[in-house]
């Protein structure tokens, strides 16, 4: 059970995902200066997040934790057949089941609105129905994009799925900057969510091709008879519900927003699409690369135990290596990476303030967060659905009563602005995080044993990425009051190359790895 390439499948997805991130992070540069914090805002941040809920449920989340360890075992096995098979059954299951959604979801979009965004009124209510039934069919499309990215991950080919998302923010730029001039806001919204459409259809497109050079005896079925068949939607029951509740908590946090103040919908979207960041980049390049390898183990009960424990101590390192520093940067220097990213336009110097409360309140949870998403992925591989199910749900309910009351409810209390109730959800979310993650460990603890970063380890992160931080707040004070994209670029770099070299003189063995590796590059 060899698999020495896991750090280069990781490497890939990471490399994929930082290309869509990019991509995505140019995409909300450019919306912010079209849109800013403004209704128009709002309406398209809510909207978006409707029919993503049904990429999310049916998409990549559920397929890698019913899918993939069956069709990658599989593969394992030499069961090229059988798994050619399974791949058609869940491709016409997951076609089926989207466009009888999407269709529901186009006609009750008002019903949806109201769940999702209670606290909007008049027009800005209206301009979401109308944005929601315009991207609810490129949700569909997206459902199918996952189940591609599935088939390629089985094969450890990453690099294609994570980079797809680069033609759906592509579509999106293009038309900003196509129309963006001169049109009204509301119109230019709607205009935004065809591009959408596009985009979702380019990211499917992109993908399609390998995908059946990879599985040539694909052929839709909806054969559920076989055993595989059988173990992919057992499993994929709970998974639905577990990404549901997820997703509960996600749409609940955007619900509570929208009794906030105008603004806070479109600047809490802008705040999450920088903490998402590192998860995706690190958290999801880790867990992603290392589902199919531990999906594939064999060999007794205790061999494959063992191996579990070695796959999962070195990736919560790695993870911990690259969450750590980006949780203080977020803390120190939060308003100078959305300045770097956002303030242009309609975006002002105090919109990135309020970006900044909002990453401090998501720092106190980042390291579970992702943590976590590798705890998942190795239930998943020991075909596992039902236990992260059970916390998922744990967190949910802890994260709405939390947000409830840090959101709504603690900024009265206090006598602080409401606006600041935005940073109450992300940092009641951290809480109900760390909470999902020890209940995971423990849980996974009893079936491979203890499993853990040290103590020794975790501080000697901390410590470096504060020293980092003050060496940049000093740069940060000393060389300009100006807020330019060169002087935030600046102390960010600072910031990034203090952390590495003082990770590299404490010993740490991930930043003498990456130090050496730039070492070679020069």
């Amino acid at each position: 059970m060899n698999h020495d390439g896991s750090r280069g499948a990781a490497f890939l997805v990471a490399s994929g995902i930082f290309l869509s991130r990019i991509a995505g992070l140019i995409r909300n540069k450019v919306f912010a200066f079209y849109f800013g914090s403004s209704m128009a805002a709002d309406a398209l941040n809510a909207a978006i997040r409707i029919p993503n809920l049904l990429q999310n449920l049916f998409g990549e989340g559920v397929l890698s934790a019913s899918f993939i360890p069956e069709y990658a075992g599989l593969l394992a096995h030499g069961k090229k057949q059988d798994a050619d098979k399974l791949a058609g059954a869940v491709a016409a299951a997951l076609a089926l089941t989207s466009a009888v959604v999407v269709l529901a979801g186009v006609l009750a979009a008002p019903a949806l609105v109201s769940l999702i965004a209670g606290g909007f009124t008049g027009e800005r209510r209206e301009l979401t129905v109308q944005l929601t039934r315009i991207l609810f069919p490129g949700a569909g499309l997206l459902v199918l994009s996952a189940w591609c990215l599935g088939i390629l991950n089985s094969h450890r080919k990453f690099f294609v799925s994570y980079t797809a998302p680069v033609g759906w923010n592509a579509a999106m730029i293009g038309a900003l900057v196509g129309f963006g001039s001169g049109t009204p806001q509301v119109r230019l919204a709607e205009i935004v969510a065809w591009a959408s459409v596009v985009g979702s259809a380019l990211q499917f497109g992109v993908q399609l091709p390998l995908v059946l050079r990879l599985a040539q005896g694909v052929n839709l079925n909806l054969d559920v008879g076989t055993a595989s068949s059988r173990m992919v939607f057992r499993n994929f029951v709970p998974a639905f519900i577990s990404r549901g509740v997820v997703q509960i908590s996600a749409y609940i946090d955007a619900f509570i927003a929208s009794w906030l103040p105008t603004g806070a919908v479109a600047v809490f979207a802008y705040a999450q699409v920088l903490y998402t960041l590192p998860v995706s980049l690190f958290g999801m390049a880790v867990s992603a690369a290392e589902l199919p390898i531990m999906a594939s183990a064999t060999g007794s009960s205790q061999e494959i135990a063992s191996y579990l424990r070695g796959r999962l101590d070195g990736g919560l390192k790695r993870i911990a290596f690259y969450i750590i520093p980006s949780a203080v940067a977020f803390l120190a220097l939060g308003d100078v990476i959305s300045a770097v990213l956002f303030e242009s336009g309609r975006f002002t110097r105090a919109d990135s303030i309020w970006v900044w409360q909002i990453l401090i309140g998501s720092t106190i949870g980042l390291l579970a967060s992702t943590w976590g998403r590798l705890y998942s992925s190795t239930f998943y591989a020991l075909r596992d659905t039902r236990t992260p199910l059970r916390f998922a749900i744990v967190r949910v309910a802890l994260t709405t009563a939390l947000g409830y009351i840090a959101a709504l409810r603690l900024p009265g209390w206090l006598g602080v602005d409401a606006r600041l109730g935005v940073a109450g959800l992300t940092a009641s979310a951290g809480i109900a995080g760390w909470v999902e993650f020890y209940l995971l460990r423990r849980a996974l603890a009893q079936r491979i044993g203890p499993t853990r970063v040290a103590a020794s380890v975790t501080l000697r992160l901390w410590v470096a990425a504060f020293l980092a931080a003050a060496i940049a707040w000093g740069f940060k004070l000393g060389i300009s009051s100006a807020h330019t994209v060169l002087t935030g670029l600046v102390i960010i770099a600072v910031y990034g190359v203090s952390f590495l070299l003082i990770a590299t003189l404490m010993g740490i063995p991930e930043a003498n790895e990456l130090t050496a590796r730039l070492r070679r590059l020069r």
